[in-house]
């Protein structure tokens, strides 16, 4: 346990800036989840629709400095290259 003051604020700041980053980054991997799992079941454009969401919260998270930029750009990539790949075998 933290005996300086100015430790146990940290202490604090940091219980508490975890809390609220939390609320996005697990937004983030529901809405990554969710739309996986409507393109694995074939249901597209609700998947298209939680991707969109998923890109939005990706990017809050990235801006809000929650995850790193580069992670949010790549998680976004790989879940609109699935939805490509799975609109292109139902397209064919």
């Amino acid at each position: 346990m933290a005996n300086i003051q100015s430790a146990k604020k940290r202490i604090r700041q940091t219980a508490k800036r975890t809390k609220h980053n939390r609320v996005y980054r697990s937004a983030a991997r529901t809405h990554i989840k969710k739309s996986r799992q409507l393109i694995a079941d074939g249901n597209l454009d609700e998947a298209e629709a939680f991707a969109q969401m998923a890109y939005k919260t990706l990017d809050k998270a990235a801006r809000r400095r929650i995850i790193h930029p580069r992670n949010a750009a790549r998680r976004k990539g790989r879940l609109m290259a699935s939805l490509a790949k799975a609109r292109a075998e139902a397209s064919s």
